[in-house]
Parts: structure tokens; C-alpha cells; sequence
């Protein structure tokens, strides 16, 4: 190809994802640093450069190569994680707060987080390699269980609590505070709070304490486990498991 020859057009690939996710989601950057990274030409997709972040290509079936290097999948690996509070659940951060890969450190080498919990959240964070796998469960189609325990300012009006939503069960309440359980089956970003500001209470504690059917445990703040295949089918019956 000369200097000024145009670039060949990839065909569409059927199943396929965004260059620029498949890197994010292969652990190898995030989806930024990958934008960056693709436009400055430095990513090669079966030897060939390509510079549009928006190409499809099935992680799977191609050979990436980032500065010359080759990029493979991860090996399999999911793990549990008990998310501090006043972690931040993305690769890198511009406010330059910590990160839950700052926690980890090199035991999340290769694995992105399945879904997200704010800064001000703890309790329970999936982490994986498997991509298929993390779609799937943060697909609001599976409406997949999330159990929250919450505090929030002053006592909660029972009555109020219809209004709010179906899931919650009042624990403990008094004139200071008052304690709660809350079952979503979707996560959206900051609904618990969302939904208790609407009645006049502010949370003050918010901690994720299960995920389908699997529990926190006795995980303590920035501590983890690894799980199994067979755990993950139990906890999330549907979801796929890649087998290598």
C-alpha cells in the first residue's frame, strides 16, 4: 500500500464488537486509552492497521497486535471482590482517586468488572475474563438479582415504601436512621439512591451483599476470592461459561 492509498474497508462482522471494546474488554486498556491508542495507528488487527475505533471484529477470531506486540484472551477467571467504599470502579481515573484495580493490583491482570459500583458504594463486585459471560449478566433482559443493605437519615414511613419500589423490607428503624434491605433486578447508575431521595431520606451507607445467588460472605473491604465455573452456573443459571 502506498503512503496515500486509502485503507481497506473491513466487512461487517457478524457477532462482532467495536475495536476499541474488544481491547477494553480483553483487560488490555481501557476503552479510552484504546480510542487513543487505534486512531494513533498503533494497533494491528491480522496484519493490518486499522485506525477506526468503530471496525468489528470477533476478539476471538482475530490477531491483535498492540505496538507490535500480540494481545491473546485471558485465561479463565472470575473472582469476588468486597469493593471498599471510596473506590472507583474504572480502570484509571481523571480525578485520580483509587481505583479497584489499584486495590487488586496484579491479581485483576486481565479481568474487567461486571458492571459498577459508585464511589460511595461497597460490598459485592464480579470481576472476570470472560466477556460473554459479563454481557450477559449486566443484560437487563436476564434481570438478574442484586441485594443491597442501605441506611439512610431519619425513620422510613412503611407506607412510604410501595411508592418507592417492590423489593424492600424495613429492618430496623429509628428517629436517627433507618436500616433496609433492597432487591433490584437491574443496576442502574445510583438507583437506590435515587429512589429513597424521592421520599425524603439520604442514604448514608449502601453495601451490595449479593449478586444472583452469590453472596459477600465474610469478605472483608478490598479482600477477594476465586470462584469456579460451577459456582458461576449456580449463581447465574442461563449465563454461558466459557470453557477455556
Amino acid at each position: 500500500m502506498t503512503q496515500n492509498a486509502a485503507p481497506r474497508r473491513r466487512k461487517p462482522v457478524p457477532g462482532g464488537v467495536p475495536l476499541s471494546r474488544a481491547l477494553s474488554k480483553l483487560g488490555l486498556m481501557s476503552r479510552k486509552q484504546a480510542v487513543a491508542a487505534i486512531r494513533a495507528g498503533r494497533v494491528m488487527v491480522d496484519g493490518e492497521i486499522v485506525r477506526r475505533e468503530a471496525v468489528l471484529v470477533v476478539p476471538e477470531r482475530v490477531r491483535l497486535l498492540v505496538d507490535g506486540i500480540e494481545r491473546r484472551r485471558a485465561p479463565w477467571r472470575t473472582i469476588v471482590f468486597h469493593k471498599p467504599r471510596g473506590v472507583v470502579t474504572t480502570r484509571r481515573d481523571p480525578e485520580g482517586r483509587p481505583t479497584v484495580y489499584d486495590v487488586l493490583g496484579d491479581a485483576a491482570t486481565g479481568l474487567i468488572a461486571v458492571g459498577r459500583l459508585d464511589l460511595a458504594t461497597s460490598g459485592l463486585l464480579l470481576l472476570t475474563s470472560d466477556t460473554r459471560l459479563a454481557d450477559w449478566i449486566t443484560d437487563p433482559a436476564h434481570e438478574v438479582p442484586r441485594l443491597y443493605a442501605v441506611t439512610v437519615r431519619g425513620r422510613v414511613d412503611p407506607s412510604r415504601l410501595a411508592d418507592v419500589a417492590a423489593g424492600i423490607a424495613l429492618r430496623k428503624s429509628s428517629a436517627r436512621e433507618s436500616h433496609l434491605t433492597v432487591e433490584l433486578n437491574e443496576g442502574r447508575n445510583r438507583q437506590v439512591r435515587r429512589m429513597f431521595d424521592a421520599i425524603g431520606h439520604e442514604v448514608t451507607k449502601l453495601k451490595r451483599v449479593k449478586f444472583g445467588s452469590l453472596e459477600l460472605g465474610r469478605l472483608m473491604p478490598g479482600q477477594f476470592r476465586e470462584l469456579l465455573r460451577a459456582e458461576i452456573a449456580a449463581a447465574f443459571p442461563g449465563a454461558p461459561v466459557r470453557e477455556v
